[in-house]
């Protein structure tokens, strides 16, 4: 009997044995890996990828001085004055159509304005809009006879409106030009040239070539001056879309009186 329950434990525990062997086993095979598959590439290229991006520089308002009458973001306003003598240095007569019967000084602009304005002049004919230069730098003493003028035939109070006292005229700094139309003379420095295809694409696209209109609608208590859609002052290109931006005048930007 003892020789029998020892064969039948030696064959329970092999019994056992093999049991628990199986149990593993099932329990490996079922937890090995999957074979690998390889994720589906991915259909972005590498240009589609975001790529980082960074914000741009502030505009630097401190670029150019605005009391230099050198600088181009010289202001000059009714409060703001010119000294009778001041000439701009660089003076040259621009190679766009011009106003017959004004002086060569009168035609002349700033170098750097000059180039700026056959750039627009051209870009203008490119597209159907021919212009012409009507005025450009004006002396302390032509502004005087300009303004006399005015004041003896529409009054000192409505003239103020509409021309500047001598010493106060942004022509005198060469960074302005008074554009009219080339074959129109309908509206010739007049607020209606801002409802003309010349008027309106200088609006629109004066800015793209560092130019303002300087006088803008809205804007008389600010700048001093009635709505001027012919008189676009030069102040570069990284100002002038500033301005175009925000629909302010030079004297807002600043905080200028």
């Amino acid at each position: 009997k003892r020789a029998r329950f020892r064969v039948s434990m030696v064959v329970l525990v092999v019994s056992i044995a093999a049991t628990a062997g199986f149990i593993a086993y099932i329990t490996n095979k079922d937890s090995e890996p999957a074979a690998y598959i390889s994720p589906p590439e991915s259909s972005i290229t590498p240009q589609q990828q975001a790529e980082p991006t960074t914000a741009p520089p502030a505009f630097n308002s401190a670029q150019y001085a605005t009391t230099d009458p050198a600088s181009i973001w010289f202001i000059v306003n009714k409060n703001i004055t010119l000294a009778s003598t001041y000439v701009p240095a660089d003076l040259v007569v621009p190679n766009v159509p011009l106003q017959a019967a004004k002086s060569t000084q009168e035609m002349s602009l700033r170098r750097d304005v000059s180039a700026n304005i056959e750039a627009m002049f051209a870009a203008a004919k490119e597209q159907g809009v021919q212009l012409k230069l009507a005025s450009g730098y004006r002396s302390y003493d032509l502004q005087e006879y300009y303004y006399n003028s005015l004041v003896r035939s529409l009054g000192a109070e409505e003239a103020n409106k509409v021309s500047a006292k001598p010493g106060t005229s942004e022509h005198q700094t060469g960074l302005v030009a008074d554009i009219a139309s080339y074959s129109n003379d309908v509206c010739h420095l007049e607020t209606c040239f801002g409802t003309m295809p010349e008027g309106q694409w200088l609006a629109n696209n004066a800015h793209n070539f560092g130019f303002i209109i300087r006088y803008p609608q809205s804007k008389t208590a600010v700048t001093g001056y009635s709505y001027e859609p012919w008189h676009v002052r030069y102040v570069g290109k990284e100002l002038a879309a500033e301005l175009q931006k925000t629909g302010q005048a030079l004297e807002e930007f600043f905080g200028v009186q």
